[in-house]
């Protein structure tokens, strides 16, 4: 049915409902599973970022261990069912994994990494009803993120950047912007760099945007991750996660207009406490003297009353490499040289059962240079936050509510990791839940964020039409505990990763991306959202329905 008629025929259909609810009535949404896929693949990447195309039905899963993109028919999505692969290996020999894939008006863009990640990347467009290879555009190093402006005049590509492991080889950052509007067969490319900033690093870094790796460049440091635009295709967002900062872009002139930091959480206040200890066995989330680095992954935008929100999954980020690692828990700062400073923190502040096993960074703590450690950074903010596009002003953050939340709803998983299923309170050191993935989407005229739980597992919703007072909806968590996580273990009780380990019985572990499809796209003429699950391998389509209170 044409998309005018479906929507002229919903309209008349949610008029009929309303009319026969009482006036006084509210309702809320319920978010429940309804079919999955299962790659079999254990904990390598078997099911990660999902794209969906309407007019064929079918969901694109990039499945990372495969090097490929997954094609799901979806005509029934109580039952997914894939019909197809498409092999990076068939495009080119020197290819490494796809990391991203989007889809526009039957167009499907797969971003894909170089086998040596520090050389350029390409982007292969597809056409999603022949799965034909249509074309292939070059772009920068290890091109993490791709997405269609809504208009599908562009595509546009997160370049990571990342250093090779020696941290000796660091190709810059940057946002290629692939102009489609002459067909996919002549392409028009412009990159939107950072090269500018170079000569700004000390403004940068006085306005709390993190640029510290060994010996680089603004351009070389920052590290684009995710990417969402404003609905007139003219403006796009990029999360720099490592950086703890947002780069804001002019589509069409490919110009980064602004960097901007997005500060720190006082996890000291009411309502922004957390559970810092894995040594603890108990569930203890309380205030504590520290600051959150929010650190989003996946960003996604929404309008209201004509103003443009932005919504970050703050789920934080360290790096590790073996020629550089910023990575250090409190209780080693000693040992490292930079005690924590006696005059602000209390001296059992760093026994593990406090802070001692929060991991932290090495790169910042002593403000005033006395050798001591004044102020104590955590990765993430265990959180989602709504943000004004236009100022950056941050006008909600979520708080302690996804640990509070867990810790009331399902105690016995709490801060549970995503590959061990007898895992209490194990990720309370590190980042808690892992908010990771987010979506947004409108149902009866209310507006809905998504976000995926990486390390517990599972998705809340909130009612964000209120963006500076989103209301809580629904937790949901298709993981069943009680499983063993994987078919088959080593001799050291270790799950074997790779094809055909998976347990299906145990859910879905790990929730990478996270797509929605609007009711007049559905199959089932209700709202969807499909997930991708990388330690399950699994992709799970769930349905929207309305809860009358």
């Amino acid at each position: 049915m044409p998309r005018f008629y479906r929507r002229t025929l919903c309209a008349a259909v949610v008029t009929l409902v309303m009319s026969s609810v009482p006036a006084q009535a509210t309702f809320s949404v319920d978010l429940k599973p309804i079919g999955t896929y299962h790659s079999g693949i254990y904990d390598e990447g078997g099911a990660e970022v999902v794209a969906y195309d309407r007019r064929s039905r079918r969901a694109f899963v990039v499945n990372a261990n495969d090097s490929a993109v997954d094609v799901l028919d979806l005509r029934h999505p109580q039952q997914p069912e894939r019909v197809a692969t498409l092999l990076m290996s068939d495009i080119r020999a020197d290819l490494g994994a796809a990391n991203s894939v989007a889809v526009s008006n039957g167009l499907v863009a797969v971003a894909v990494e170089n086998a040596d990640k520090q050389a350029p990347g390409i982007v292969a467009f597809y056409s999603a009803r022949t799965l034909n290879l249509l074309n292939t555009v070059e772009v920068g190093a290890l091109p993490d993120m791709v997405t269609f402006t809504p208009n599908g005049r562009y595509a546009l590509v997160a370049n990571e950047g990342e250093p090779d492991d020696d941290y000796v080889v660091d190709p810059v950052g940057s946002v290629s912007i692939i102009d489609l509007r002459r067909g996919v067969h002549r392409p028009t490319l412009r990159t939107a760099g950072f090269e500018s900033f170079n000569d700004q690093i000390d403004e940068l870094r006085a306005q709390g945007v993190r640029v510290f790796g060994p010996n680089a460049s603004v351009a070389q440091d920052l590290e684009p991750e995710f990417i969402t635009t404003d609905h007139r295709s003219r403006t796009a967002w990029v999360v720099l996660q490592e950086n703890n900062a947002v780069a804001e872009i002019d589509i069409r002139r490919a110009k980064v207009r602004a960097i901007r930091s997005l500060g720190t959480k006082d996890h000291s206040l009411p309502g922004n406490g957390f559970d810092a200890s894995n040594r603890d066995d108990a569930i203890n989330i309380q205030s504590w003297p520290v600051s959150g680095m929010y650190q989003p992954d996946a960003i996604a935008s929404f309008s209201r009353f004509g103003r443009t929100y932005l919504i970050t999954a703050n789920e934080g980020d360290a790096r590790d490499y073996d020629g550089f690692s910023e990575e250090l828990r409190v209780g080693d700062f000693a040992d490292e040289g930079t005690p924590l400073d006696p005059a602000i923190f209390d001296a059992d502040i760093a026994d593990d059962e406090n802070l001692g096993r929060l991991n932290t960074t090495n790169t910042l703590g002593d403000t005033n240079g006395d050798g001591l450690v004044d102020q104590v950074f955590a990765y993430g903010a265990r959180s989602f936050s709504i943000w004004d596009a236009h100022t950056g002003e941050q006008v909600f953050d979520s708080g302690s509510e996804f640990e509070d939340l867990i810790a009331n709803l399902a105690p016995e998983t709490f801060n549970s990791t995503n590959d061990d299923n007898d895992s209490f309170d194990n990720r309370s050191d590190d980042k808690g839940p892992e908010p990771e993935g987010v979506a947004v989407g409108r149902y009866f005229g209310r507006t809905y964020a998504f976000i995926g739980l990486e390390r517990v597992g599972g998705i809340m919703v909130y009612d964000v039409t209120r963006p500076h007072a989103p209301e809580f909806q629904v937790y949901v968590n298709n993981r069943d505990f009680s499983q063993d996580v994987c078919l088959e273990r080593d001799g050291d009780d270790d799950c074997i990763t790779g094809a055909d380990n998976a347990n299906p019985a145990a859910g879905d572990l790990g929730p990478e991306g996270l797509t929605f499809v609007p009711w007049w796209q559905s199959p089932t003429w209700r709202p969807l959202l499909i997930v991708g699950n990388e330690v399950s391998g699994s992709t799970t389509v769930f349905e929207l329905s309305l809860r009358f209170n």
